[in-house]
């Protein structure tokens, strides 16, 4: 195991050309600049599904159907702990389910989250960037080959 790399897992739930998308809060408290999916890192010795189910259910509340596999990331952060990043996004099914999220009643979302609502990659600041410029609807719904970005 590389110590200096971090593996996550990450949802994609889409619905009408958007997609949910979390603003985290920073160090202070205060609400980060960009969108980003959600998901986080893996504890040790747990698997893509089960790292991904976790993470969803600590910020969401919601029990997550996870589907195929749509995109992975790898890039490297000089100013991070982690000197390399593995990242694995997933759709989620039951996007239904995700209407509304109560904060409140989540292990994580209170601490972690500022907000979250359904965005238009397209017209709004989110992380990773390639979910600004791929067309998300054509990979959900055609079988096309994992999207691999790589920033290394």
């Amino acid at each position: 195991m590389n110590a200096n790399r971090r593996v996550a897992t990450r949802g994609i739930i889409y619905r009408d050309g958007k997609i949910l998308a979390t603003k985290q809060k920073d160090d202070d408290g205060n609400e980060a600049e960009n969108w980003a999916t959600f998901g986080g890192g893996l504890d040790p010795q747990e698997s893509l599904v089960a790292g991904l189910h976790r993470e969803m259910l600590e910020e969401t509340g919601i029990t997550p159907k996870i589907g195929k596999l749509l995109f992975i990331q790898q890039f490297s952060d000089p100013d991070d702990k982690a000197k390399e990043h593995l990242e694995f996004f997933f759709l989620i099914e039951n996007t239904e389910d995700y209407e509304s999220i109560d904060l409140a009643a989540t292990t994580h979302g209170m601490i972690e989250i500022a907000r979250s609502d359904f965005v238009d990659p397209k017209t709004n600041f989110i992380m990773p960037v390639f979910l600004q410029e791929i067309d998300i609807k054509d990979h959900i719904e055609n079988d096309r080959p994992i999207y691999i970005h790589n920033e290394l």
